[in-house]
């Protein structure tokens, strides 16, 4: 059903049947009442704004007199909310944006809640998802979890993303500060999701590179050839951490192929990515 509407006498069971799952409002109109018409766009205008959030139906009381004299208006304009099926608050009257949206704030699910379902929905798509998309999940949850203070399953979603991007020191973190009462099926099934993919990111390449720098710490040629294996392993904290350890001793280590490095790891990280950031910070710190 859309968002806004205009009740009638054939649509009014469909409408009373939509509020069991949404918020309806109704607010009575005539054309020969200006401040009814007032109301009205103001109305439009808050649905318009938080489309989706709740219906509003219109009613036009020159026209559909029997739902008028139903809900015993008297008045005009007569705002009423709807919630399964009932009247449970409502305002005669002109009131501005401000004051309707305070009232309907008591009845509506919080802003965050609408744009955190929409995200969800995504996800359970049958088809993956793109790294570009994933990638703007991210942004989108990431201002969610602020307004949703931090909620725990907002966080999980989060993860949840994390670990479709292979962005495992991100996901990590916001797993293991779950508290023991949200630990349920889907933190356990994100938890295995993270063994699994770290178990799998420590491959016998990564290991035979650590052991040969055990050996002869401080190679930069071996050095520079765990950071590329640990990049494509989606290691990247591991990665940028090995290189900017001898960037802080010489910018120019290893005739300039330590920066490069580093530079290519961070780029192909993308510019809205956390830690590639955090570590450009750092490089920009050493440059000036």
């Amino acid at each position: 059903m859309e968002h806004i509407i205009s009740l009638t006498k054939e649509n009014i069971q469909q409408v009373v049947d939509a509020s069991m799952e949404k918020v309806v409002v109704l607010t009575f109109f005539a054309q020969q009442k200006p401040e009814s018409i007032q109301m009205l766009q103001t109305l439009e205008q808050l649905a318009t704004t938080q489309a989706g959030r709740f219906i509003l139906a219109s009613v036009d009381c020159e026209v559909e007199m029997e739902i008028a004299q139903y809900f015993q208006i008297e008045s005009l304009p007569t705002t009423l909310i709807l919630d399964k099926g009932r009247p449970i608050d409502g305002f005669a009257g002109v009131q501005d944006a401000a004051s309707v949206a305070s009232l309907l704030d008591k009845h509506l699910p919080a802003l965050w809640l609408q744009a955190f379902d929409g995200v969800k929905a995504q996800l359970a798509q049958a088809e993956p998802l793109t790294q570009g998309a994933l990638t703007l999940l991210v942004a989108q949850l990431k201002e969610i979890a602020v307004q949703a203070d931090n909620m725990a399953e907002v966080r999980l979603v989060l993860a949840d993303v994390y670990l479709q991007l292979g962005a495992l020191a991100d996901a990590k973190p916001l797993i293991e500060g779950i508290g023991l009462a949200d630990q349920d099926s889907y933190y356990q099934n994100l938890k295995a999701k993270l063994a699994l993919a770290e178990d799998a990111a420590d491959t016998p390449e990564i290991r035979q590179l650590q052991q040969q720098l055990e050996e002869t710490p401080g190679d930069i040629i071996l050095s520079i050839d765990l950071a590329k294996a640990l990049n494509k392993a989606q290691r990247n904290e591991e990665a940028l951490a090995c290189l900017f350890s001898f960037l802080q001793k010489d910018l120019n280590a290893g005739d300039g192929k330590v920066k490069q490095m580093f530079l290519e790891i961070m780029t192909a990280m993308g510019q809205g990515n956390a830690l590639a950031n955090q570590y450009r910070r750092k490089l920009y710190t050493l440059l000036y």
